[in-house]
């Protein structure tokens, strides 16, 4: 390393440049989604901005775009000010898919603000980017992957840590200033401590606010209601999500709340399983109707704790309730005990699983084969409910059809405030239900959301139009991103492999966290793991591969193809039926074994790129485009995915064979000779 001094020092500058970068981009896609309204929806749409930023930078050559790194904190802040100073929001009404809202949202327009926040966070992840790279060309390409990936451990373990203690976003802030001033260098710590400065008290003031509070999940703000029949009004990422009621206002005639008990009256009601327990009130029913068991299932722990604190009747310091902060799904799959009621109070999140899909934390809640568990957990006589404002009478008609399904009868259904609003109750049998009205179907039924499908809120397998258009403006920005930015087509058309590999990987990574997520929950912490397993999965590929001077393509290709023959050939509900140990164990050989060989040729084709930084650009464009390939999922379900992640390796396969390069081009042992850019 005589050409780059101080090797140490550029190693440590890559594994906080690495660290930064995947820390910045988790905050955005937390941080956008709490503040405008219904972006939580639609998480994805800043990772593929990131995505996009961080292959430019990466794109980028040694001698150019260093005025990205010395000005980076500005697009930053700006991003932050007109979040939060000038209302912005994603409006969204749809007959193809339904949001869950209350608000009556109001700022600029969409078509304003999807652009303008998909630039800056692809111009603050390019400046991000640009400084990785020009750390990365300074170490051989497998060294510099190692400490690539080491630092986005650490950034994505950082922001775990932070979600678990429930940080506020100031917290963020000012992790991401205080690195961010390390990496611009000392020259430029004055112009850019300034906007760090205004981006920091900004964030200081939104969590300064009074009634706000982080949870995981979301932003909750709880506030005083001004309503005689509620106590509080809880809104999560700046939507009416809940309210905290007295018993007198629960129990009066017509709440949904307690239909359940009425429509089954000979039903003893002694032990109560209450699925998104929220802040209470269902938990507060099922005692005021004499249970002794109560099981409190919810997976926000900042929601249960704010209904300990407020709720008047304190439902969750009788010693009869038992608090499982949960997946819903995922309580049911590891129980074994049997209830008289189970009831599925408003599990309407406001948010997705991941940025890189399009589950929400409740969609496996709805599906035929959850319906099926609730069954299974029922006693003799016993009942399952559920309801909610729906907003449409199909999606009422998908629920109820599915309960006639699995139950063998139709169920009750009582509709209160409007016909779009109902409470279904479907008893082990006709007699453990007394209904004054049993479902009948609006118009034609829907088919039941599955675990492979899990869209309840869609109503045909297709890709809504307004996510067209907008992926289909994402390509168009990036194609002309790429030219905009001076990188030529010829420097990035010989990593073609590259592109597709990377894309092939974002496909498959975004199946893992789903099989996970059913598994195991859909919980923070499930999640998070997850994205630590598959980049130890990496690192570990990494680590053999630099161990390994040359390895078997031919074979290993193999071993690949027949890792992912033996994924896509095993359904889910195998797994799911086993124990938890066996679930485990399976979950992790079927999700990482395709990952450890895919990253295996990926780093045997880094090792011996001639020009390493825009082989690793090529790979994150290929990236922003898996991103877009995930909604086939919502035509295909989600094993599919699998074929067409074969398809893109076997295409990258083939590509290797006309891109590899020969025995002209350096091996990751030889002296880099790249010129470095220059220190700022």
């Amino acid at each position: 390393m005589e050409h780059s001094p101080g090797p140490q020092n550029v190693r440590a500058r890559l594994l906080l440049a690495s660290a930064t970068m995947l820390f910045v981009e988790l905050a955005l896609i937390r941080w956008t989604g709490a503040n405008i309204v219904h972006l939580s929806y639609f998480s994805n749409f800043i990772l593929l901005g990131s995505f996009l930023g961080i292959g430019l930078g990466f794109l980028l050559p040694a001698g150019r775009g260093q005025w990205l790194t010395r000005w980076a904190p500005i697009p930053l802040a700006v991003l932050v000010v007109l979040v939060r100073e000038f209302p912005v929001q994603v409006r969204q009404s749809s007959g193809e898919v339904i949001y869950f809202t209350a608000v009556k949202t109001t700022g600029l327009p969409q078509w304003v603000t999807l652009p303008v926040l998909f630039g800056l966070t692809a111009l603050i992840m390019m400046a991000i980017g640009k400084m990785t790279a020009d750390q990365f060309r300074q170490l051989p390409s497998l060294e510099a992957y190692r400490f690539d990936l080491l630092g986005s451990l650490t950034g994505s373990v950082s922001f775990a840590l932070l979600s678990w203690l429930r940080a506020p976003s100031v917290v963020w802030g000012v992790l991401a200033a205080l690195a961010m001033l390390v990496l611009v260098g000392r020259r430029n710590i004055l112009r850019s401590a300034i906007p760090l400065a205004v981006m920091v008290a900004v964030l200081a003031l939104e969590s300064a606010a009074t009634g706000i509070s982080w949870s995981p999940y979301y932003k909750i703000e709880v506030k005083k209601s001004a309503s005689a029949a509620r106590d509080y009004n809880i809104a999560a990422n700046g939507v009416p999500h809940q309210s905290i009621a007295p018993l007198k206002a629960l129990t009066k005639p017509g709440s949904p709340y307690d239909q359940p008990y009425r429509e089954t009256p000979r039903n003893s009601h002694r032990r109560v399983l209450v699925i998104g327990a929220g802040n209470g009130n269902d938990v507060a029913l099922a005692l005021a109707h004499g249970a002794r068991r109560v099981d409190a299932v919810e997976i926000d722990p900042r929601l249960q704790e704010v209904g300990a604190s407020l709720h008047p009747a304190r439902p969750y310091d009788d010693p009869r309730v038992h608090v499982h902060i949960n997946d819903g799904r995922a309580f049911l799959e590891q129980t074994d005990a049997r209830y008289d009621l189970i009831v599925l109070a408003l599990p309407d999140s406001l948010t997705l699983v991941s940025g890189a899909s399009n589950l929400r934390l409740e969609s496996y809640l709805f599906t035929r084969q959850a319906f099926e568990a609730a069954h299974r957990h029922l006693a003799p006589g016993g009942a399952f409910a559920m309801y909610n404002y729906y907003r449409q009478n199909w999606l009422i008609d998908r629920f109820a059809g599915t309960l006639t399904s699995v139950f063998g009868h139709a169920p009750c259904i009582t509709h209160y405030g409007n016909k779009r609003a109902a409470i279904l109750v479907a008893g082990t049998t006709p007699a453990a239900q007394s209904c004054d009205a049993t479902w009948k179907a609006s118009g034609p039924v829907p088919k039941a959301a599955s675990d492979d499908h899990p869209f309840p809120y869609l109503l045909h397998r297709t890709i809504p139009t307004f996510y067209l258009g907008v992926l289909g403006a994402i390509l168009l920005v990036t194609l002309a991103s790429v030219r905009l930015t001076g990188v030529t087509l010829r420097r990035t058309v010989r990593y073609a492999d590259m592109f597709l590999l990377g894309a092939a990987f974002m496909l498959l990574e975004t199946k893992n966290v789903i099989g996970f997520a059913l598994y195991f929950g859909t919980t923070w912490l499930v999640n998070a793991m997850v994205f630590a397993g598959v980049l130890l999965a990496v690192l570990s590929a990494v680590e053999v591969r630099r161990r390994i001077r040359k390895l078997n393509q031919p074979a290993l290709q193999l071993l690949l193809f027949a890792t992912l023959a033996v994924s896509w050939l095993i359904p889910a509900h195998l797994v799911l039926g086993l124990p938890f140990a066996g679930r485990l164990a399976a979950a992790i050989a079927l999700a990482f074994a395709p990952i450890f060989c895919a990253n295996l040729i990926f780093s045997d084709r880094l090792a011996v790129a001639s020009d390493p930084t825009a082989a690793f650009g090529a790979n994150l464009l290929g990236s922003l485009v898996g991103g877009t390939l995930e909604y086939l999922a919502l035509v295909t379900g989600y094993q599919a995915l699998l074929l067409v992640v074969a398809v893109l390796y076997a295409g990258a396969c083939v590509l290797m064979r006309f891109t590899r390069p020969g025995a002209g081009e350096r091996s990751e042992h030889e002296p880099v000779t790249v010129a470095t850019a220059p220190r700022t």
